[in-house]
């Protein structure tokens, strides 16, 4: 729930912003040229790869730094047992006597 929450706010965030930079944008100080603010395709395109390069580097940082502690993961896995290699002698003697 916190993040949603999170994400609520990064929104509202950038809308505030959004709202500060298109109004001063788009009024000039000469009256003549006052009018609607349009993004032009270049704006448009960079705003678009804002989400695509967040969403590389998000996944990269996935990757390389997994939200899951290792020292959980240690835990779980069959080598952490202190009698693996226990184990493993017994398949491998049970393997044997089938053949």
């Amino acid at each position: 729930i916190v993040f949603i929450i999170a994400n609520f706010v990064n929104a509202g965030m950038w809308f505030e912003r959004f709202v500060i930079i298109p109004t001063s944008v788009s009024v000039d100080f000469l009256p003549g040229q006052w009018g609607v603010y349009h993004p032009s395709w270049v704006e448009k395109l960079m705003f678009a790869g804002t989400f695509g390069l967040f969403m590389s580097l998000f996944l990269l940082f996935l990757r390389f730094l997994p939200v899951i502690a290792i020292a959980e993961v240690k835990g779980v896995l069959p080598q952490a047992d202190p009698h693996y290699h226990d184990w493993k002698k017994l398949k491998e003697s049970r393997r044997s006597s089938k053949s």
